[in-house]
């Protein structure tokens, strides 16, 4: 079986406090009404049945929209619920360890920061990259240092597998990152705390088109 086809044009990065009272379903349904195209679910404080429940939960909402969901470093919890994609960080299993787990039929995407972190990096293994944190982010307090548009820039360059931009990502970034050689954006708080989080997405997605188009 080939892995799930995914599209990394805009990339929602589930944080479940940001979500509040709207809640992580709700949040990622909406935005995949909006225009998502991949939804990652991460919640680093979730206990692990929590984590699968919601990691089952979110898989159905979306799939009436074909849109991926991505669990976020626990590969035990994508297994449960037999999420299509995972993604891991600098610090987490080594890309050829996960992909032992997850098999073949998952995709699997790594995060990199730095061109030191690409150099100590197997991609052999890795279907997708995301080049991060573009500006600072409070979402992720262990992401690095904010690379900008120049270090985006200088990793990009040294990569061939398709790559999403990802850290404080707003809306009047995402030309000048598509520009800039990105298969994508990912983002937290401008779908997880818009009062909006349809027509918020809906923005982005019509930004990222513009780009595209000048491209």
């Amino acid at each position: 079986m080939p892995r799930p086809a995914f599209d990394l044009s805009l990339y929602l990065v589930t944080d479940t406090p940001q979500c509040g009272a709207r809640g992580v379903v709700e949040t990622a349904a909406a935005a995949a009404r909006g225009g998502a195209t991949l939804v990652q679910l991460r919640d680093p404080f979730a206990k692990t049945r929590e984590l699968v429940e919601l990691a089952r939960a979110l898989k159905a909402a979306l799939e009436p929209f074909s849109v991926p969901l991505v669990i976020n470093d626990r590969i035990d919890v994508a297994l449960a619920s037999k999420a299509p994609g995972v993604h891991i960080g600098q610090k987490d299993m080594t890309p050829r360890d996960a992909r032992a787990l997850i098999g073949p039929d998952v995709f699997l995407g790594l995060s990199v920061g730095s061109l030191e972190e690409l150099a100590a990096s197997d991609l052999g293994a890795i279907d997708y990259v995301g080049i991060g944190p573009y500006r600072g982010t409070a979402t992720k307090t262990d992401a690095g240092n904010a690379i900008g548009l120049s270090g985006f820039k200088t990793v990009r360059e040294k990569i061939d597998l398709p790559a999403v931009a990802i850290g404080g990502i707003k809306a009047e970034h995402v030309g000048e990152l598509i520009a800039a050689g990105a298969d994508g954006v990912a983002v937290v708080s401008a779908i997880c705390m818009a009062d909006d989080p349809q027509a918020a997405t809906a923005e982005l997605a019509g930004r990222i088109a513009e780009a595209r188009a000048r491209a």
